[in-house]
């Protein structure tokens, strides 16, 4: 669309763009495991979570955790302990899967029946900006109502999808859309 934002950052403003804000906010709400994966504890939560049934783990092979049965036993024991790709493959595959689960609850929770969620959306960071070049934008409000794109580009990790979602829902806010493509957040509490 030519009326993105296509030398983004180049007075000195800085921010995110609004899909990423959006996928940072579902990444809290999911509720993740806050141990990091590097300590004991966390890696066996993660791999708890990965392996406690048999939907579980085909749901883990399916996202890419590819290792036998006896490896993970060894590491659930602390017999062995994974290496750094190994890690990253767990990390990525909990998170997948993680996403995967809560996904249908997160679109149930934000649709609230057709009443939608109240999103704030706070402008991109124009301190660094001279102040002649700077834009007059605001902190801007809105009801977002449908969801369901959002939350199942989110959980399928498809960027280029959760964007064009987000804009789709972002129009509502008529001629001056555009400048909320960039923002520093986007804050709402379902």
């Amino acid at each position: 669309m030519p009326e993105r934002n296509i030398e983004f950052g180049k007075y000195g403003a800085h921010g995110v763009k609004g899909h990423e804000a959006v996928a940072r906010q579902l990444d809290a709400l999911a509720g993740y495991i806050a141990t990091p994966i590097t300590a004991r504890r966390g890696l066996l939560a993660r791999l708890h979570y990965l392996t406690r049934s048999t939907h579980a783990r085909a749901a883990a092979r399916a996202a890419g955790l590819t290792v036998t049965d006896r490896t993970l036993r060894a590491w659930t024991a602390g017999t062995r302990t994974p290496s750094r790709r190994n890690l990253a493959a767990i990390e990525q595959a909990y998170r997948t899967v993680r996403r995967e689960n809560v996904a249908r609850y997160l679109t149930a929770r934000l649709n609230r029946e057709g009443r939608g969620t109240r999103v704030e959306i706070h402008p991109l960071n124009q301190s660094r900006v001279d102040r002649p070049r700077q834009r007059a934008v605001g902190f801007r409000s809105m009801n977002v109502r449908r969801w369901d794109r959002i939350v199942a580009a989110w959980a399928a990790d498809d960027d280029q999808e959760l964007d064009d979602a987000w804009v789709d829902q972002v129009v509502d806010l008529g001629s001056q859309w555009g400048q909320y493509e960039y923002v520093t957040n986007v804050g709402f509490a379902a």
